[in-house]
């Protein structure tokens, strides 16, 4: 474009930048032109445009007349009115005030405002074309007012019908109608009372309680800002002087069967069915030529109306309403007819065009009737403008080719119908701008691989501007099918790849125009761990993972964001529930619910591109329980149960199990299970039985909750199916028949009067003649049968409709008695010397009185052969031969007892037994056993008299089994190359000692020491010994001080020969020598007592008169304390102790003076409380029984029996004890009295000091005395330094 050119358009070429976007937006269908608000350019021309269109309404005073028109332009525009198609000029009427820059006026002052009635269109011009309004069309009228009017009073009975009219003052708007009394309380409306669109109020029947003098309508007008109350109408409803009658409905509103509207669409309809009747009728509506959507219309005002909010062609047809009651129905049929004022369906859009173009304008619309199009230039119809060769209209399209500048103008389409016109202004406007490229120079553009990109190069300018791309490597761009140059000049690449880097540049044609852009490639974000799809437990938690692969240069310039969705749906953390958990990139759905179920999907997304992928989670749990039982194909004993399967969530059942209450138990139980494809099952019935059925439903999460109990099905009673089974005889008492079975379960009693029939008959002797008699129980009892006799018994199953399946009768036997006889001829014969045979003859059969179970062997033992008069066998076999022994011998004649003792004298007993018992002993009956080899030796210690000599010491066999004959001796070194056994004998059975001499000193030996009788050699006995080495006193001495003594503890040798020493002891520095007693180094302890606490002493141990060891040691507890100058050294304070002292010194000599009186009062005591000394055990004949008493009641203390103290242990009043049991005194460390009378006991104090036996390899080890308890006597503590 020329300089010249932008001149004539916009005046002087200074270019500044101006940002311009005309965007009118004041209707549908009016103009947008789009200049770039990149685009530099200074004082643009703009048509004119309507923003504010005048409006259609009623005025009723002089305030609301308004009639808006505001447009904008540049040149700004001018603006005139037609009003009926004449010219109106407001600034010409003195009422009249028109705004400045503005279309608007308005109308001010007094005077009538019925001459402004009218039709008014506005125009709005500039240079550039003249846009047109649409038109507004302005009623006047007066306030609505109410004429006089007489009061109306309406008199009716009860159920009768009741319209009320209100009949406002006509108005072109229609005002809202409100019943209310004069108290300005609404009338309360229901399906019996209603106001219809007229206004009226409609009573379906009238009530004695709808009796009022108040009924006052009210209209209001809204834009008139007024309401007019009418006159109040009286109702009296009087009583009915018969019975009030119904009626059928028949219809107050509208008249008639049937109605035809016709409605426009987009707007609302009513309509409307009032009806009357008694009782009140209902109303329901359908479509007679279709489905009634509740989408579309809504019934209101009591089901009264259906009103359709807005209306369209879809809602063309017929619609009939119902009124229906107790006596009849009443109908009206509406035919809808759907109509439309013009509306759009393509409008022109304006444009900016450069010389040369053609224009195409496409103006469309549609309404019923179907609207005419016609087009106006800057309001003028196109056949009143000059005809133009290059402007033609076909239909609703206006073509113009080869525009000029004078081209610009505004066109005007208008469609219209009967029930209306429209109009949009559209511009043409032809003007050369001089071409831009508006995208900045060098942009950046980041992609991802697999991404369709777009490198922007906007351009503006008219006529529009062309451009080309190319890249660095000089390539035709537009050779390859993924690259495409859009309209608008952007440069597409699909599927970029990373040979796409680098740069690239937008050129202008026929200019130097040019910018340059750079492409960067990274590669694509991808899921490489994608949710699962899970299969989650009711209650549990799902966890879904995700992870993906970022570029890392894409990371980091923004982190990736992982977002969630459910089902599509964005999903929030809830903090509050915690259902939702966010872990990094992992979903934690927490305790899921059938609700949580759906597709989850995992997004991340980044700067440039996103990924996703998808999981599910599908919540399973045991089903819910099956519905609809039914019982069908009901025979006698049979039938068929179905149900329906409830919700399976998601597990599939695997089967049903059937269950089954009867009456009588009350329990439920399991009686079939069936496959969970099967929803029946065939059930077979006891006879006389009451069940009731429910279902379970099994998948492999669990089991459904039980259906509810089916209905309670009873089945007729039948004759017993079943015997009783386990028919026998339990007869126990002579002369009596036991007749017993096994009961059947109720369940197969099968009908009323259940009993069973038992029949018996003797089996040999009276022939077939059957006894019998009925019993509701088992056993039954037959008296005076005999002793054992057997009987044929068999039991049945009757009820009242017969006998159950015969039974087959058993041989049963009446009851038995203890045997007659006792077995005879007893012979023994001995097999060895611990067993023997015993034989008898068997008892007859006549004596057993019943089934004999065998026979009893009664055994004892006498005792040992010969060794009577030995009193230490006597008292071992005193320990031997207990009570007889019972051995039972089932079958035969014969018995081998095992078992016994050799060399002993036996007595047996034998008697036949049954059921009842034991018949009489046979008459005893003696034998012997043999000698047999001996027990081995009771005892074996050692001694050892040198290093070389050991003595072997023994006890008889405890079980000598015969007469010692003597002892074998067998002795092996042990560890020693020479493994030689050697053999000592010894042929006299009362040597009880023995000494081997030349034995290794360093060696060990086991001895194997047996007695032989002339059966043979008995087992042995065997110890391994050494003997005892030559030593010296003990090393290694540990010390452990006490308060008043010190203990001694030394490992002795494991083979040391004992060792005398001594410990002389003495305190340091001062103290006589003393010492102790003869110490064996065998010992391992050694207590040193009658120490001083808290002192130093020093020990020499001295053996053979020479010393050993020296040692020096402290006792324990508080020595010799230094008495600080305080009140403790005060007279008040030493009196005060002296007194304490002297007082206790006198209970003591008291306590010994009641003492030496005897223990004569402790047994008056005793004897006074009853206690029989006879019955107390005597150890010895000197206080024994006292010492017992006393013992027995140690926890039993009194005022005339105290507890034992630890001096005595007879008791009595007088002892030392009974003064307070032990006492404690001390002093504190600051010389303070401190006296206790403590309740524990003092510990027994042995004579002498404490020793241990000797530990060796021939002797036990003996464990040391536990340590002395430390005295708490007050001899203790006042013994002397």
């Amino acid at each position: 474009m020329s300089s010249s050119q932008i001149q004539r358009l916009g005046g002087p070429l200074s270019l500044v930048p101006f940002s311009l976007l005309l965007i009118f937006i004041l209707h549908p269908g009016w103009a947008v032109i789009h200049i770039p608000e990149e685009y530099q350019i200074s004082n643009f021309k703009q048509p004119p445009v309507i923003k504010e269109q005048p409006v259609s309404y009623t005025a009723f005073t002089v305030d609301d007349i308004i009639l808006t028109c505001e447009a904008s332009g540049n040149p700004p525009p001018t603006f005139r009115w037609l009003k009926d198609g004449q010219q109106f000029d407001p600034a010409a009427d003195p009422r009249l005030s028109v705004s400045e820059n503005s279309g608007s006026f308005s109308i001010s002052g007094e005077g009538p405002i019925s001459q402004y009635q009218g039709r008014y269109r506005c125009y709005a011009s500039n240079e550039l074309g003249t846009a047109v309004s649409t038109e507004a069309r302005l009623i006047t009228e007066s306030t609505p007012t109410l004429a006089k009017e007489k009061k109306v009073q309406i008199k009716v009975e009860q159920g009768d019908k009741v319209i009320l009219y209100c009949n406002p003052p006509f108005s072109t708007t229609k005002p809202h109608i409100h019943w209310m009394d004069r108290n300005l309380k609404h009338i309360e409306q229901s399906e019996r009372v209603t106001k219809g669109q007229d206004g009226s109020l409609y009573f379906s029947n009238v009530l004695s309680t709808d009796s009022r003098n108040d009924y006052i309508c009210h209209a209001q007008y809204i834009f008139a800002r007024t309401i007019l109350p009418k006159e109040p109408v009286s109702l009296i409803v009087a009583p009915s002087n018969s019975v009030v009658h119904n009626r059928r409905p028949q219809l107050l509103q509208p008249p008639g069967s049937h109605s035809s509207l016709v409605a426009l669409r987009g707007q609302s309809l009513v309509l409307e069915c009032i009806p009357e009747g008694l009782p009140t009728p209902s109303i329901t509506w359908h479509r007679k030529d279709g489905v009634l959507s509740q989408s579309r219309a809504v019934t209101q005002n009591y089901d009264r109306w259906l009103n359709f909010t807005t209306i369209n062609e879809s809602d063309d047809g017929e619609y009939e309403c119902r009124a229906k009651n107790t006596q009849g129905v009443a109908t009206h049929t509406y035919t809808v007819t759907v109509e439309a004022a013009p509306y759009w369906t393509k409008q022109p859009v304006s444009q900016l065009y450069a010389p040369g173009e053609t224009v195409r304008l496409d103006c469309q619309a549609d309404g019923i009737p179907t609207p005419t199009i016609s087009w106006s230039l800057n309001g003028n119809p196109i056949a009143a403008v000059d005809p133009d060769a290059r402007r033609t209209v076909h239909g609703s399209t206006l073509t113009l080719r080869d525009v000029i500048n004078s081209d610009t103008a505004v066109y005007q389409c208008e469609a219209s119908n009967k029930h209306g016109t429209i109009l949009v202004n559209t511009y043409i406007y032809v003007i050369e701008l001089a071409p831009q490229i508006l995208t900045e120079d060098k942009m950046v553009y980041t992609a991802t691989q697999g991404q369709t990109v777009s490198l922007t190069c906007r351009t503006f300018g008219s006529p529009k501007p062309k451009v080309e791309w190319e890249s660095d490597s000089h390539e035709v761009l537009l050779s390859h099918a993924r690259v495409s140059q859009l309209v608008n000049g952007t440069l597409q690449i699909d599927d970029v790849s990373p040979q796409d880097d680098g740069l690239y540049k937008c050129s202008m044609v026929n200019t130097n125009l040019s910018i340059s852009a750079e492409l960067e490639v990274l590669n694509r974000t991808e899921i490489v761990r994608s949710p699962e799809h899970l299969r989650v437990r009711r209650g549990h938690s799902a966890v879904l993972h995700c992870e993906a692969y970022v570029d890392p240069l894409l990371r980091s310039r923004r982190h990736p964001q992982t977002v969630w969705r459910k089902n599509k749906h964005k999903i929030h953390e809830s903090a509050s529930e915690d259902k939702y958990i966010f872990d990094g990139s992992t979903l934690i759905v927490s305790s899921a619910e059938h609700m949580d179920e759906g597709v989850y999907t995992c997004e991340v997304i980044t700067a440039l591109d996103t990924a996703n992928a998808s999981g599910s989670i599908t919540v399973v749990d045991r089903p819910d329980p099956p519905s609809h039982l039914k019982l069908s194909d009901i025979q006698n004993h049979s039938l068929t149960l179905s149900w329906t399967p409830g919700n399976d969530h998601n597990g599939p059942i695997n089967e049903f199990v059937v269950e089954l209450e009867d009456t009588y138990g009350g329990q439920w139980h399991k009686m079939n299970s069936v496959s969970g494809l099967i929803e029946q099952v065939e059930i077979h019935l006891r006879p006389f039985w009451a069940y009731r059925f429910r279902v379970i439903a099994v998948n492999e999460y669990g089991r459904s909750n039980p259906t509810g109990p089916s209905e309670l099905h009873h089945t007729p009673p039948a004759v017993p199916d079943r015997k009783p089974e386990n028919v026998r005889s339990e007869s126990n008492d002579p002369d009596s028949l036991v007749i017993a079975w096994k009961e059947l379960d109720k369940k197969h009693h099968n009908g009323p009067g259940f009993q069973y029939k038992v029949m018996w008959r003797h089996s040999v002797e009276h022939g077939p003649q059957w006894h019998h008699n009925f019993s509701t129980t088992s056993p039954y009892v037959v008296k005076s049968t005999g002793t054992y006799k057997p009987f044929e018994i068999k039991v049945q199953a009757v009820n009242h409709i017969g006998e159950g399946p015969a039974p087959i009768a058993i041989i049963g036997y009446s009851g038995e008695d203890v045997p007659l006889e006792a077995p005879l001829n007893i012979i023994t014969e001995a097999i060895n010397s611990t067993a023997i045979r015993v034989k008898w003859d068997p008892v007859s059969n006549e004596s057993i009185r019943g089934r004999l179970q065998g026979y009893k062997i009664h055994l004892r033992r006498l005792g040992h052969q010969g060794g009577r008069g030995h009193r230490a066998r006597e008292k071992h076999e005193k320990h031997e031969n207990g009570p007889p022994v019972e051995i039972v011998v089932e079958q035969g004649h014969e018995q081998v007892l095992a078992g016994l003792l050799p060399f002993s004298d036996y007595q047996l007993t034998l008697s036949a037994f049954n059921s009842k018992g034991n018949g009489p002993p046979s008459e005893p009956h003696h034998f012997k056993t043999p000698e047999g080899a001996p027990g081995p030796p009771g005892s074996l210690h050692f001694d050892s008299p040198s290093e070389t000599e050991l003595t072997l010491r023994w006890t008889p066999p405890r079980h000598p089994n015969g007469i010692l004959t003597g002892y074998l001796l067998h002795y092996q070194e042990l560890d020693s190359n020479d493994q030689e056994m050697k053999l000592q004998l010894i042929d006299d059975p009362t040597v009880s000692h023995i000494t081997l001499q030349n034995l290794d000193p360093k060696s060990y030996y086991s001895f194997y020491l047996r007695a032989h009788t002339s059966a043979g050699d008995g087992e042995p006995i065997v110890k391994k010994a050494a003997t005892l080495l030559d030593s010296g006193p003990p090393t290694n001495i540990t010390t452990i001080a006490g308060e008043t003594s010190v203990n001694l503890s030394w490992v002795p040798g494991e083979r040391s020969r004992n060792v005398v020493f001594l410990v002389e002891y003495h305190k340091n520095g001062e103290g006589q020598l003393q010492l102790s007693e003869a110490i064996n180094s065998t010992q391992s302890f050694y207590q040193l007592q009658g120490l001083k606490s808290g002192t130093n002493y020093k020990l020499k141990f001295i053996s053979n008169n020479s010393t050993f060891w020296n040692t020096s040691v402290k006792t324990a507890g508080p020595g010799l304390i230094h008495v600080n100058d305080n009140f403790a050294t005060q007279g008040w304070f030493i009196g005060l102790i002296s007194a304490i002292v002297l007082l206790v010194l006198v209970l003591l000599i008291l306590c010994f003076i009641k003492r030496s009186k005897g223990g004569k009062y402790a047994v008056k005591d005793k004897e006074e409380g009853h206690v029989d000394s006879e019955a107390r055990p005597m150890k010895d004949e000197t206080l024994g029984e006292y010492r017992s008493l006393e013992s027995d009641n140690d926890e039993k203390h009194s005022a005339s029996q105290p507890s034992l103290g630890a001096e005595s242990k007879l008791g009595s009043d007088d002892s030392l004890a009974g003064c307070g049991e032990s006492m404690e005194i001390q002093f504190n460390e600051d010389g303070s009295f401190i006296g206790q009378y403590g309740g524990v006991r003092d510990a027994p104090v042995t004579g002498g000091h404490d020793s241990s036996g000797a530990t060796s390899p021939v002797n036990p080890g003996i464990a040391p005395p536990p340590r002395p308890g430390v005295p708490t006597s007050i001899s203790a503590l006042l013994r002397g330094n």
